[in-house]
């Protein structure tokens, strides 16, 4: 229960918290804007020259420069949702397209790496027996010289 709620009460008003008469409307209340009213706005700040000319326009209009971020925001946002699937600074390409051409080179780049790999294995197999042959021969001199 706040002030104005205990105040109310004291003074014999019975009115509920958010209805048209009760002890609170004469708050003021949290303003709106349009989807036109805010892209006019943003259109009118954007074409400003100066900063001077775009203070006094949220002076005129009476709202705060932080509106604007969040209305660029979300213009930006509703932008790229509807926006067709296609992959920035490649026109004609689908974005299913696109996948497909990114994964063909990483498919090019695992099968190079794949080969270098098997001829490494190979080489360390052929290492692999030139060293067990070699200790061998290193096993049969230490048996003939006992």
């Amino acid at each position: 229960m706040s002030i104005a709620d205990v105040t109310a009460a004291r003074d014999g008003q019975d009115g509920n918290v958010g209805t048209p008469g009760g002890p609170r409307s004469s708050r003021p209340k949290h303003r709106t804007f349009t989807r036109e009213y805010k892209m006019r706005i943003l259109g009118q700040y954007e074409a400003a020259s100066s900063p001077q000319e775009r203070n006094a326009l949220l002076r005129r209009e009476g709202i705060y420069s932080a509106y604007i971020t969040e209305w660029r925001r979300l213009r930006d946002r509703m932008a790229s949702e509807a926006a067709p699937e296609k992959k920035p600074g490649r026109p004609g390409k689908s974005q299913a397209e696109a996948e497909n051409e990114r994964l063909r080179k990483e498919n090019e780049k695992l099968a190079a790496k794949l080969t270098k790999t098997e001829a490494a294995l190979e080489i360390m197999g052929k290492v692999h027996a030139l060293l067990e042959t070699l200790s061998e021969s290193a096993d049969s001199e230490k048996n003939q010289k006992k």
